[in-house]
């Protein structure tokens, strides 16, 4: 994953200071509060999807684009977690697994046909006055 310096701080800072707002005049404007507006833009909380409609909403931008700072914020915050990156070492991937059963299945649906057309053919049989009952190969 490439490294952005994106932050949704940063780039709320560079926009408070593009339109000449500070936290509290923005938090006035967009109905938040002025200490969540202040935490935000030094990074210390995460912007919430109702924070990202209304920051969208007051900037003129699409709230995926606020969820997805927070979320690159996010990823590359668990990338240089420790204990989480051990972690993951020790998961095994779950496609060999899953690729035997697929093979096995095909194998089972052919019985339940083989099983299903001789039953047809007894039932086809047992309509028909005078028909003999369909018998097993052997």
């Amino acid at each position: 994953m490439p490294k952005s310096t994106k932050t949704p701080s940063s780039v709320l800072n560079s926009l408070m200071e593009e339109y000449g707002l500070n936290p509290y005049n923005l938090a006035k404007e967009i109905g938040m509060s002025y200490s969540a507006v202040r935490m935000i833009s030094l990074g210390n909380f995460k912007v919430s999807v109702p924070t990202a409609l209304r920051l969208a909403k007051y900037f003129g931008k699409t709230p995926d684009f606020w969820l997805s700072l927070q979320q690159e914020e996010d990823l590359a915050e668990a990338e240089k977690d420790q204990n989480l990156q051990s972690d993951l070492k020790g998961i095994k991937r779950a496609v060999k697994k899953a690729a035997k059963q697929k093979a096995e299945k095909p194998k089972a649906a052919n019985k339940q046909r083989r099983k299903t057309t001789l039953s047809d053919k007894r039932k086809a049989a047992a309509k028909i006055p005078g028909a003999k009952p369909a018998s097993r190969k052997k």
